[in-house]
């Protein structure tokens, strides 16, 4: 009687003990959603990626986040989205809305995480990186992004330093609505990087983005013009209904036929392929 007495007692601490463990186990279940691009891309490069859960809809590369769910723009986040992913952790940057959103997430008390702020230069990118590496205890993958991310740019450079001429570009942002243009200006991130390509970006404004009717797209006159993906892809990536774009065809673009595609993300921050970038850049300019 004694030793079935035990027996009985064994089966339940062992139980306890078992379904103990397994609820640990769900504790420390890491469900990430990630509402900024620029860190979304640098999770990826780690390796860091497999407790990712949701991200934004403007994350598109690489296009494996296409694949996970989305809690809406970044600056128009759904609540109900952020909350069915059941997340553990929110990572940002502090660029999402709407304050609502923002504020009821901190009401409900979901962690949220922001990674330091760092100038948007090549060491400041690499410093994002290592910190993200860190967090992510992926220090040797953070340091070997940044060691080929600095051989990138310097390779890019050392070909703008080649160049004779700076070519004036326009970068039109989402194609165009109601007959104004969202361009991208000289403050942009990604008239930084035309600049490393070896060109200029034909408007200059505090802002890094301004709306440009048709009459300053001409009179801006542009040697090449870049259109984002998005804006390019609605026109068909025909050249016959980007010539009918009010102020464009009477460019010097678009006489010399240097009108190109490219894609948006490759442009509004810096990361792991900024190296590769400048380079795609200085092909589409140059040639």
């Amino acid at each position: 009687m004694k030793a079935i007495k035990y027996l009985v007692v064994l089966l339940v601490v062992i139980s306890c003990d078992r379904f103990s463990k397994e609820d640990k186990k769900q504790e420390i279940t890491t469900r990430i959603v990630c509402i900024a691009k620029q860190y979304n891309e640098i999770i990826y490069a780690l390796g860091a990626q497999k407790d990712l859960v949701a991200v934004d809809v403007s994350s598109t590369y690489p296009a494996e986040l296409k694949e996970l769910p989305t809690v809406g723009y970044h600056r128009a986040l759904s609540l109900e989205a952020i909350l069915a992913s059941k997340p553990t952790i929110v990572i940002e940057d502090d660029n999402i809305g709407p304050e609502t959103v923002v504020d009821q997430l901190k009401k409900l008390k979901v962690p949220m995480k922001q990674f330091g702020k760092y100038e948007q230069t090549i060491a400041g990118t690499d410093s994002l990186i290592h910190e993200m590496g860190r967090y992510f205890k992926r220090e040797k993958a953070a340091d070997s992004i940044c060691i080929t991310l600095k051989n990138e740019f310097d390779e890019a450079i050392k070909k703008t330093n080649a160049f004779t001429k700076k070519m004036r570009v326009l970068v039109i942002h989402y194609g165009q609505a109601s007959n104004v243009y969202l361009v991208m200006t000289r403050n942009s991130t990604g008239g930084k990087m035309i600049e490393w390509a070896g060109g200029e970006i034909a408007i200059d404004e505090e802002k890094g983005m301004k709306h440009l009717s048709p009459e300053l797209v001409a009179a801006a006159n542009p040697d090449v013009i870049l259109i984002t993906d998005f804006g390019y892809d609605k026109l068909g990536g025909s050249y016959e209904k980007i010539g009918v774009l009010p102020g464009v065809s009477s460019t010097k673009a678009y006489k010399d036929k240097k009108i190109y595609r490219i894609e948006e993300h490759d442009l509004v921050y810096l990361g792991p392929r900024t190296g590769q970038n400048i380079q795609l850049i200085q092909k589409l300019i140059h040639q």
